[in-house]
């Protein structure tokens, strides 16, 4: 680790290099190692496969037993709603005819986006920037166009907000960090300029760990985010202000990243939906990387159809972004008179869906009792709606974790390399320990940990080859205490295989702290995950 920083030019405390030792982090170099050895010589590197340019259907990547993916998302109704009252929908799919009707104004909605910002933020911490003076601008053009009628789709005269790692002109991106306390950006990032493009007000930007690398609130420089239903409790994270903000009813969604479950993990323990889509359906141009293989950008939204609505939005290929691919859309165009958003209904219920449940997590604590009910209810809410349970050994998960720490710490310390040589000491401890941490591994450690990649891959696709959706909690239990970090162990899983999961809520555990079920497709079957989690959340 020494050589390797040195190698590298980092500026490295030698208590920051004692403390990653007494945390035991160069014994796992020499652990995988050892678990590397034991699978043999005859698998390549993970991006020399070519997996993610299969699309919907492909041999290996499509569904077994039931019908084809659909490029159109299903309708899903009567979304969830929130406890707090409002005189409109709480839903951007209940809004959207109403905003198309002139019967609800974006000016007003924004404006009442803005005053529970500025009324409840200085408790939630949600937000690392307000932009109050440019939402309304957006909100009165908005305004304007609809009575036009120029209404652009189930997005227009919205308020949402953004993740603070994503570029908005003109404005300061701080990545949750010192280092870019005052950078501004002069550009937008691709799913900035989607949602501009679809007339969503953007009403600001939300708070995250620094730099996106911690599974909790906890940041140094701009405090932790706490838990919408319990101030003593973590909102989760790195999305923590996106998932607080949609919680608390300051904005109808928000974006988020997510690369070992930082938007599915804050969704979960606050009570809201959660998306992360198949890696590269969408652009993470001008969104700050943290780990270039692993980095997902979704919604966090009050409802599962919210939360289609948003990704329809911001989902696509893009050219300056060479890892997205030109995959079918799953919701379609909207034809004249037909729902917000194009969903068409879907059958009835999940007929023919096989639904794999993991006999074993392979964690190292059980799972709280109430998150396992949980669970259990989720499982048998698929299988009243026709879907068939089958259980299924996916034995790799334990070697698929260490893969996804690897793989993130490898790639974020090369990224930050350049930074760490001129701004040490201005990154806060924890996110420089664990960016230091990650010269422990050699070049020989990340390759033979893509190779693994590529063999657990092809394992998992064999396993799956006849199941369309797999079940999993998301959490092993409620929330964590303020500052504490959530566990990635049920969601790094599906970033390292680029899988799209989505987190939905189910139930509560300790003091009414939300719960939540995991459900996971493979790749480009989004319509089907959506559909299936309608039912759990219906």
């Amino acid at each position: 680790m020494r050589a390797n920083l040195r190698a590298a030019g980092i500026p490295a405390r030698e208590e920051d290099i004692e403390r990653v030792v007494a945390e035991g982090i160069p014994d796992r170099a020499v652990v995988f190692r050892a678990l590397l050895a034991a699978t043999g010589d005859d698998c390549i590197p993970d991006f020399l496969s070519g997996w993610s340019l299969a699309g919907p259907g492909t041999e290996g990547e499509g569904s077994g037993a039931a019908d084809p993916p659909r490029t159109a998302a299903p309708s899903l109704t009567a979304a969830r709603a929130q406890p707090e009252p409002a005189p409109w929908p709480s839903t951007i799919a209940g809004l959207a005819p109403l905003v198309r009707a002139g019967a609800v104004s974006p000016v007003e909605l924004t404006e009442q986006a803005l005053a529970r910002i500025e009324e409840d933020d200085g408790r939630a911490n949600a937000f690392q920037l307000v932009l109050a003076e440019e939402a309304l601008a957006a909100a009165h053009r908005a305004q304007r166009e609809v009575a036009r009628g120029e209404w652009r789709g189930p997005l227009h005269g919205i308020p949402v907000a953004v993740k603070d790692l994503l570029a908005m002109k003109d404005t300061v991106t701080t990545s949750g960090s010192k280092v870019f306390a005052d950078r501004v950006t002069d550009h937008d990032a691709a799913a900035v300029e989607r949602l501009r493009a679809a007339g969503a007000v953007i009403v600001g930007k939300t708070r995250l760990s620094e730099f996106a690398y911690w599974p909790g609130s906890t940041n140094p420089h701009y405090g932790p985010t706490p838990n919408p239903r319990d101030p003593a409790r973590d909102a989760g994270g790195s999305s923590s202000g996106s998932a607080a903000a949609v919680a608390r009813g300051m904005v109808y969604a928000a974006l988020g990243t997510d690369t070992g479950g930082s938007i599915r993990i804050p969704a979960a323990l606050c009570g809201v939906v959660g998306l992360k889509p198949t890696f590269g359906r969408a652009s993470l141009h001008g969104c700050a990387p943290l780990a270039w293989s692993l980095d997902h950008l979704g919604p966090l939204a009050r409802g599962v159809e919210d939360a289609a609505l948003v990704m329809a939005a911001i989902e696509g290929p893009d050219p300056r972004d060479a890892r997205t691919r030109p995959a079918p859309p799953f919701v379609a165009a909207s034809p004249p008179g037909d729902r917000p958003g194009g969903a068409r209904r879907p059958r009835a219920g999940l007929s023919g869906l096989r639904v794999g449940v993991p006999r074993d997590l392979h964690l190292g604590a059980p799972l709280q009792d109430a998150a396992s009910r949980s669970w259990a209810r989720a499982n048998r809410a698929l299988e009243q709606a026709g879907a068939t349970l089958v259980q299924v050994d996916l034995d790799e998960i334990h070697l698929l974790r260490q893969v996804a720490v690897l793989t993130l710490g490898v790639e974020a310390a090369a990224h930050h390399a350049p930074m760490l040589r001129s701004h040490y000491d201005d990154y806060g401890e924890f996110c420089r320990g664990r960016l230091v941490a990650a010269f422990t591994f050699s070049a020989q450690d990340y390759l033979g940990a893509q190779r693994l990649r590529h063999w657990i891959r092809g394992r998992w696709h064999a396993a799956c080859r006849r199941l369309d959706l797999l079940s999993l909690p998301c959490q092993p239990g409620v929330a964590p205490l303020l500052d504490m970090p959530a566990s990635t162990d049920l969601t790094n899983l599906f970033n390292a295989l680029g899988w799209p999961a989505i987190s939905v809520p189910c139930g509560t555990g300790e003091n009414g702290l939300p719960l939540a079920v995991q459900l996971v497709a493979k790749p480009w079957d989004e319509a089907r995950l959506l559909r299936a989690a309608r039912v759990v959340e219906a």
